[in-house]
């Protein structure tokens, strides 16, 4: 096989796919949504929120530059953004320094063809931290419409486009004051898109009308940087969306923006989406103190335990009463979720900032150098399966469906780093 940096459009055939609607992503979506399959990946953590892809899939075990990679395109730009995939569409954010411009890319699932890119900010662009992007947000999908958050211009604006690219509205969310960078993902919950802009300047949690982008509701948030997405979990018997740091651990009414409950319980900066396993939620950062801490949904404000592991970047997963992470600075562990007792702890090698993906028994995760461990989520203890290298960067989270693998990675050709993104399957 040639290697995808000698033939980025390499193309070879694509598995059937099967349009099976998740039940509990049907309700997330709302009545007016589109289909999204079983082989879709419609936003941030996936169809549940949480890292888990579909355990009946069988993605590649073992792949490299020159094995198992079916196509590899050029990203103009550079974004940390995870590939969103609905139907036959993989849809990417990207901020193009050189144009100036903060972009949506629509790109072919089969082929990697590039379909359209619809400009959604020109100009604007601010300084970050060289470790972030100016395209960290991934693009949300009903069926309809795309959904996705830039940084632009001192302001966090969250924008609908059409499948097509064409762009139906678009709303400032806050002023931002720029510290780290910004990530947050947008959210979908039933008739409404749920955005984030933490910052030094005080920012919001906002719930806005997916049809026409009128504000919902609005929770103002304190003066502190911080970069979660919100989440919406199922725990302690009702739906609530979950926001960590600024020292706090905030539930609120997904529907109304109501306060549910808010206790202390986190660090001040966090950036991992949080899970739940019904009962407890998993709140964890990096600044101004390591921290992992179980903290039960029903308000009582009670800690089950806590740790001071780094889990600062990467979100983590839980998994039949197991909570698995992959800490920043390489390590990957398991936890008892109700109890918080550690299992194992293993050494990967790396730095990490994209997220673990469960798929059926297996964890992938990769690091910062582009190789991706797979390992296995069992409690007995640590097993590597594969460990995977290509690329020379990675910082997005893959995405893993249809039995493939999809991965945004740096390459770098002598003094120059581009970006691409690699299909990688059977």
């Amino acid at each position: 096989m040639l290697s995808p940096f000698e033939l980025p459009r390499l193309v070879f055939g694509m598995a059937c796919m099967f349009a099976i609607v998740s039940p509990a992503l049907a309700v997330a979506q709302g009545e007016s949504a589109g289909v999204i399959s079983s082989t879709d990946w419609p936003g941030w953590r996936g169809q549940r929120l949480d890292g888990h892809a579909a355990a009946d899939q069988s993605p590649p075990l073992t792949w490299s530059k020159d094995e198992g990679v079916l196509w590899a395109v050029p990203v103009p730009g550079r974004g940390h953004g995870s590939p969103t995939i609905v139907a036959d569409s993989i849809y990417l954010p990207t901020a193009d320094r050189s144009r100036g411009v903060q972009t949506v890319i629509c790109f072919d699932r089969e082929t990697g063809e590039q379909r359209w890119e619809a400009i959604v900010h020109q100009g604007g662009i601010m300084e970050k931290n060289e470790k972030a992007s100016q395209a960290s947000s991934t693009i949300a999908c009903d069926g309809q419409q795309l959904f996705v958050n830039f940084l632009n211009d001192g302001t966090v604006y969250t924008t609908s486009l059409a499948l097509d690219g064409k762009k139906l509205w678009q709303r400032p969310i806050s002023k931002y004051v720029l510290h780290q960078g910004y990530g947050s993902s947008p959210i979908l919950y039933r008739n409404l898109v749920l955005v984030s802009a933490d910052n030094k300047g005080g920012g919001a949690i906002v719930g806005l009308d997916r049809g026409d982008g009128k504000e919902v509701w609005r929770h103002s948030r304190p003066m502190t940087p911080n970069y979660p997405s919100p989440i919406v979990v199922k725990a302690a018997g009702r739906e609530q969306l979950i926001m960590i740091g600024c020292d706090l651990v905030t539930s609120l009414d997904p529907e109304t923006g109501k306060v549910l409950w808010e206790v202390a319980g986190a660090t001040t900066e966090c950036v991992t989406s949080t899970v739940t396993d019904g009962q407890l939620i998993y709140s964890s950062g990096g600044y101004p103190r390591n921290h992992l801490a179980a903290i039960k949904a029903d308000g009582s404000g009670q800690v089950a335990w806590e740790t001071g592991d780094r889990i600062y970047v990467p979100s983590m997963l839980i998994d039949n009463g197991y909570l698995y992470a992959v800490l920043d600075a390489g390590v990957a562990a398991c936890w008892d979720a109700a109890t918080g007792v550690p299992q194992w702890k293993a050494r990967l090698g790396g730095n990490f900032t994209a997220s673990p993906v469960l798929v059926g028994h297996r964890i992938y995760a990769t690091n910062e150098r582009g190789t991706t461990f797979v390992f296995r989520a069992s409690p007995e203890g640590f097993e590597k399966l594969a460990e995977n290298s290509l690329g020379d960067d990675a910082f997005a989270t893959p995405t893993i469906v249809g039995g493939r693998v999809y991965a945004r990675m740096g390459v770098r050709e002598g003094d120059e780093r581009r970006e691409f993104l690699f299909c990688i399957g059977q």
